[in-house]
């Protein structure tokens, strides 16, 4: 077998084509995954994603495998500020009871050379 001795095998997702690739996945040794969702608001999923027209919704992203019990399901969410500090309470509501962990990650804007601390603290 080659996964013997391997005990997670997991991946990181946005969740768009999570629906359609999750049977495959599951069948090939799947047992954990990382969803990277940054609102519940589905124009602000769209602009995120960068995919215009997107029939899948943010919430369906992490309903889809919470519902087939996977072993390990986690869901990062980066806040922004102006963009969804406003959403915490709303993720905390809409996670609290399914078989998941979220995580809030804190925005650090990097181009390569120099972090933005003035756009993190304000800092003029």
């Amino acid at each position: 077998n080659k996964l013997e001795g391997l005990k997670t095998i997991a991946v990181t997702t946005n969740g768009i084509n999570l629906t359609r690739l999750l049977p495959r996945l599951k069948e090939a040794g799947l047992n954990a995954i990382n969803i990277s969702l940054d609102t519940l608001v589905p124009a602000k999923f769209e602009f995120i994603v960068r995919r215009k027209g997107t029939s899948l919704s943010s919430k369906a992203t992490v309903l889809i495998p919470a519902r087939m019990c996977l072993l390990y399901l986690q869901v990062n969410c980066v806040v922004m500020r102006g963009l969804n500090e406003d959403e915490l309470l709303d993720f905390v509501d809409f996670t609290k009871d399914l078989p998941l962990d979220v995580r809030f990650i804190e925005y650090m804007p990097f181009d390569g050379k120099y972090s933005y601390f003035e756009i993190l603290y304000g800092v003029e």
